[in-house]
């Protein structure tokens, strides 16, 4: 979705179009009394936790999916954390859980995100919810990256045999991106901090991604006229008059003036981060009601062979 007269992607239409659909299946599942809850777990007081956990409660609220947080000090061992995650694991009526990011303390994020049962995994971060992608089960990643190629997709350029350059190789945003969208056909190149040459990568890209964390990475003569720019940097820095601001990792306005799309930051991969966090939601709670109908019967009791 563009905005009228310019380049900019509307991530926050994007966003409220899924919240749209998300909305209807919460109550889909609460008429057949399969009401999603989703378990918000926070290590440590990191004061960036907190717009993402504001974020997500209100918009958990808007769609109708009960949202509730857990608490843990920084000094909390990997065994107290562990134990509590299995509980939510066996709580049948939790249907979610998510690991805030970035958690305190010296704990294994790999080791706690692997705690988290894959069909309550709705941030799409279990090593098995990753692995999925790879088979071209497509309907339960990585949010960030679901969100990003969900943004590609808004601006109707045909995926098959697109030219893509992915700047980033993280294992939850640069890795799935090129995952997802070669099961869609496109041509992907991955680029990171060893790659030669970036901006010959780049400037044959029909679209590139960026995810690094270095704002001001992506110049507008790295880039071919007309490309979709999706910029999924979160970065913030001083302006002119030293007051702080958050940017993205591409060069915005010299980029907008070549680019035929461009994601805005913020409101461009953010709002649809969140959306796909609560479609995931969704998705998690039918496929642990259908878990559920396979084992027992109408009347609670376990069906035996």
């Amino acid at each position: 979705m563009r905005n009228d007269n310019d380049t900019d992607i509307d991530g926050r239409a994007v966003a409220r179009r899924l919240l749209e659909d998300v909305a209807e299946g919460v109550g889909e599942l609460k008429r057949s009394r399969w009401s999603p809850r989703l378990l918000s777990v926070r290590v440590g007081g990191d004061p960036a936790v907190d717009l993402y956990i504001r974020n997500q409660k209100r918009c958990a609220e808007q769609v109708g999916i009960a949202f509730e947080e857990k608490r843990f000090d920084s000094d909390t061992s990997l065994d107290v954390l562990l134990a509590a995650i299995h509980a939510m694991n066996i709580d049948p009526t939790v249907t979610g859980v998510i690991l805030q990011r970035p958690i305190g303390g010296n704990l294994s994020i790999k080791a706690l995100q692997a705690a988290i049962h894959p069909l309550k995994d709705v941030e799409g971060m279990h090593p098995a919810s990753i692995g999925n992608i790879v088979y071209r089960e497509l309907d339960l990643g990585p949010c960030t990256a679901m969100a990003a190629v969900e943004l590609l997709r808004s601006t109707n350029v045909p995926l098959q045999g697109l030219e893509v350059t992915v700047i980033g190789h993280s294992e939850i945003v640069g890795k799935p991106i090129a995952f997802l969208l070669m099961a869609e056909g496109a041509t992907v190149t991955v680029c990171h901090h060893m790659t030669r040459h970036l901006a010959v990568h780049s400037r044959r890209a029909d679209a590139v991604f960026v995810a690094v964390g270095k704002p001001g990475l992506l110049q507008s003569d790295m880039i071919k006229p007309g490309a979709v720019i999706i910029d999924i940097g979160i970065n913030q820095v001083l302006d002119a008059a030293g007051s702080p601001k958050v940017v993205g990792d591409c060069d915005y306005e010299s980029c907008r003036k070549i680019a035929g799309w461009i994601t805005p930051v913020p409101g461009g991969v953010g709002p649809v981060t969140v959306a796909i966090l609560m479609r995931n939601t969704v998705i998690a709670a039918r496929r642990q009601r259908s878990q559920y109908e396979r084992q027992f019967d109408g009347t609670g009791a376990e069906i035996r062979p």
